[in-house]
């Protein structure tokens, strides 16, 4: 047989169909059918650039193979392969050796399980998630039940409560999960427009508890096309929806995990269905949460007036705001080091779940403040994080 070889792929189940890597691939290595998102072994290059585009991580998978996977091979999957089994026959020409510094199997498959950010897992006690149920060929449709503005006219944001009802028919989705919004209509090149994802915002059993309604949080953009269909939504509208999506950013069903949040934005909207989930579950217990959610004002934070009459016990809110008059702008890096002693604490603690989510420009700085949080307790931030990485307990979606 030929010389074994590093195959990229996409993890099937982590990914939210958001296509971003497919539009960012120079090449055109990357493609999608109804149903998956795959790359085309004969195309790709291995140039990265599709790495960090990924809000989840499942674009960051190798295999080494013998053959590579055909298109049709990975259209078909519901999830990865294992790593199976790479032998190199002598007729390769190459010897299989006990070193790994001179077996070049070895060597692939260190290369291929390096990854640029190591694999995002699921907490050990979350839910099994339903993933991909509604596809582009078989969408579901929702009746809008309800649309809300969340930001005050005169704040220069939009950003709207959509509520969606699935008229009796199944869409189990857990807190983290994403649905996909398909606009109406078609492309410049009579292609229908691809699905728009947006994070849900409501628990599990719906807006209203037993309800297993769906609600969004959608921050319109002048020039987005998905974001403007939605965010004119009337009750009563029918919307074609895809989804559920993701397998890892999710609720540990675990009463006793804590949860540090962080966000800005609509980033806010898994934190709100994580929030109003332990609400109803743990009662008046402790929730063992605290958030850090950024925003340029009071009046342009999604949330804010429900968000202030949550108690203090079930959750500790650390509101903060880069555009007030007359004050230095702070963002939420600036007050987790405020907050020292608190990000401290819980990082020391096994029980600790990690969520970051909102815009990517936000990643840097946070994680520039957790690097300097963790060395003040004598930790090294990337071997802490790595290791709650392994263990499903960090989590990060930025877009």
């Amino acid at each position: 047989m030929d010389s074994p070889l590093k195959q990229h792929l996409i993890d099937p189940e982590i990914c939210i169909r958001c296509y971003t890597c497919e539009m960012t691939c120079p090449l055109g290595a990357i493609e999608h059918d109804d149903n998956n998102v795959v790359v085309d072994a004969g195309k790709c290059n291995f140039c990265m650039d599709c790495i960090p585009v990924c809000p989840t991580g499942s674009i960051d998978e190798w295999r080494v193979v013998a053959t590579p996977y055909s298109l049709e091979e990975q259209f078909g999957w519901e999830e990865l392969p294992e790593q199976g089994e790479v032998t190199v026959s002598e007729t390769a020409g190459v010897a299989p050796s006990n070193n790994a510094a001179d077996d070049p199997i070895a060597a692939l498959l260190a290369d291929a399980h390096r990854g640029a950010g190591g694999k995002a897992k699921a907490p050990a006690s979350a839910s099994k998630p339903t993933v991909n149920l509604y596809n582009l060929g078989n969408p579901i449709e929702a009746v809008v039940q309800g649309n809300y503005r969340l930001t005050a006219d005169g704040s220069g944001v939009d950003v709207r409560h959509i509520i969606l009802d699935f008229q009796g028919k199944p869409f189990p989705v857990l807190e983290g999960q994403s649905i996909g919004i398909i606009a109406p209509g078609a492309d410049a090149d009579g292609k229908p427009h691809l699905p728009r994802l947006y994070s849900v915002s409501s628990p599990r059993d719906g807006e209203r508890p037993g309800y297993h309604n769906v609600s969004l949080t959608i921050k319109r953009d002048d020039h987005g096309l998905c974001s403007n269909y939605a965010c004119d939504l009337k009750k009563g509208d029918k919307v074609n929806v895809t989804g559920p999506f993701g397998a890892t950013f999710l609720l540990p069903n675990d009463p006793d995990a804590r949860l540090l949040m962080v966000c800005t934005g609509t980033g806010s909207a898994p934190m709100r269905a994580f929030t109003m989930a332990r609400q109803r579950t743990i009662g008046k217990k402790s929730g063992g949460m605290v958030m850090f959610f950024g925003a340029r004002t009071p009046d342009s934070l999604p949330y804010f007036g429900p968000l202030n009459k949550v108690p203090s016990s079930l959750l500790q809110k650390h509101l903060v705001f880069s555009r007030m008059p007359g004050q230095s702008k702070e963002y939420v890096q600036d007050r987790m080091r405020t907050e020292e002693d608190v990000v401290a604490e819980m990082l020391q603690d096994p029980n600790t779940h990690i969520y970051i989510c909102g815009v990517k420009a936000m990643e840097d700085g946070v994680e520039r403040a957790f690097t300097n949080i963790a060395e003040s307790i004598g930790h090294q931030w990337r071997n802490l994080r790595d290791v709650m990485r392994d263990e499903g307990r960090y989590h990060v979606e930025t877009y």
